[in-house]
């Protein structure tokens, strides 16, 4: 019986095949009738575990009974040039570790080249590679460094443009939307900073590809919502894991950790003391007649019941005053002083306070809504001492790369691990033996100082000092 195997809109689709030969092959937990085009249909993303299962039959051309493959759409690629830097032994150990099964996700740090890997396994596998990043300033970035190491002027989708090339670069947004179109093109995907990928849209850009060879990178693969568990089957299993701790004073720069406390004034303590008074007022009485009523519920009635709407109104306005306090400007100042000629960055957890900052310090804020020629002006400006320092909200938290900066200061932030990962990882990269150095201003007395213990409860920051300047 000759059957044949294609690529549909995200799907394969299997003809010519029983009901009986289909649960014989595969069992009845991969494939699923589809009376409208009337064939057998299944996610894209299965296409490797279905091919190897033909093959292990026999049914490959030139036997008596064949599955016509019309599914592959992909090439190999010769790169024009090749400058890629010499690894180093643990950039080696990455690679090598992904290779023996080509798929699977590579934990690395910031600052020990996790593109570097990439590029090197692009250069091994010499296939049709379509790489996605989690925004747009990241996907130029990528291009950037295809162009320079590889000679390959890689192809771009997203951002109002589609300039479809055997090697591409890409967003989650603008894959979920396309890959129905191109999945069969790309042997190789590579998911950047891929703890982006669980979702019930984004994770479509791995279901509905066919590709055989599936690399993540990130520095943390955690999540709040622990949905982490999903990039096994959207990509692969862990196969290579390296700490900071592995790597801290080697590869990456030695570093300290000063926490700073501080309080809020006379004014900003009388307001948040009666804004919090109110939230817990409103709680409390609505627990006497439902037990059960938590905070969800108060985000989930806001839209239609005026005192959860005032109540959630009060959590925006205590967490603001938590992120603005006087004291953190006042601190800031101290550190600009103390670092003075030194290029930093600032970190913080609104985009109010951003500009709080930019304002008081006449320095460049750079936020979310930033066009790209803007962000470009702002990172080499630092990089060439023409900005003494920028301010950012959490368009800095990842991948973005940054000029070596040996100064940061975190006066705002959630209480994730991975964010605090993240903004630590921005002041690693090593430079000769200079060592690098992360305050964190701290209003003692609030939810901050809750949010600021569950973020240091990791590996990297043991150790963090503690001083009042």
């Amino acid at each position: 019986m000759e059957s044949s195997l294609e690529f549909s809109q995200g799907t394969l689709l299997l003809r010519g095949r029983s009901r009986a030969s289909i649960i014989d092959v595969f069992g009845d937990d991969v494939w699923r009738w589809d009376a409208r085009v009337e064939a057998w249909r299944c996610e894209a993303s299965k296409y490797a575990s279905i091919v190897d299962r033909l093959q292990r039959i026999g049914e490959v051309s030139n036997h008596r009974r064949t599955c016509e493959n019309r599914a592959e759409a992909w090439m190999k690629v010769a790169w024009p040039k090749v400058d890629l830097p010499e690894l180093r032994q643990e950039q080696l150990d990455a690679v090598q570790a992904w290779l023996v099964s080509k798929s699977g996700v590579v934990v690395m740090p910031t600052g020990t080249g996790k593109t570097e890997v990439a590029l090197r396994i692009m250069h091994e596998t010499r296939c049709s590679t379509l790489i996605v990043s989690p925004v747009r300033d990241l996907m130029y970035q990528w291009h950037r460094r295809i162009l320079r190491g590889l000679g390959y002027d890689a192809g771009v989708i997203g951002d109002n443009t589609f300039n479809l090339r055997p090697v591409s670069v890409t967003t989650y947004d603008s894959a979920s939307i396309h890959m129905p179109t191109f999945g069969n093109r790309f042997e190789l995907l590579i998911f950047d900073e891929c703890h982006h990928l669980p979702g019930r849209i984004r994770s479509d850009a791995a279901r509905m590809s066919m590709a055989t060879m599936r690399l993540g990178l990130t520095a943390t693969p955690e999540r709040s919502d622990g949905r982490q568990v999903d990039i096994e089957t959207l990509i692969g299993s862990t196969v290579y894991n390296l700490s900071i701790a592995d790597v801290r004073g080697r590869s990456l720069a030695e570093y300290d950790i000063v926490r700073i406390p501080v309080h809020l004034n006379d004014r900003e303590q009388v307001l948040y003391d009666r804004l919090s008074s109110e939230i817990s007022q409103y709680v409390y009485t609505r627990r006497q007649d439902d037990p059960a009523f938590a905070w969800k519920d108060v985000c989930a009635e806001a839209t239609t019941e005026p005192e959860s709407r005032r109540t959630l109104d009060a959590f925006r306005r205590k967490q603001s005053i938590e992120n603005r306090a006087a004291e953190k400007l006042r601190v800031l100042e101290d550190l600009f002083r103390l670092h003075q000629g030194s290029p930093m960055i600032i970190f913080v957890g609104s985009n109010a306070m951003a500009r709080d900052v930019s304002n008081r310090f006449l320095i460049p804020c750079l936020l979310s809504h930033c066009g790209k020629k803007e962000r470009l002006d702002y990172l080499e400006g630092l990089k060439n001492h023409i900005y003494p320092a920028i301010v950012a909200n959490q368009v800095l938290d990842e991948g973005v790369d940054l000029p070596i900066v040996k100064v940061a200061v975190v006066i705002g932030g959630m209480a994730s691990k991975k964010q605090a990962k993240q903004r630590l990882g921005r002041i690693l990269r090593r430079q000769n033996n200079q060592r690098a150095i992360l305050y964190e201003v701290v209003c003692q007395d609030t939810t901050e100082s809750q949010r600021s213990r569950q973020r240091r409860d990791n590996d990297a920051y043991t150790g963090t000092r503690h001083r009042r300047i």
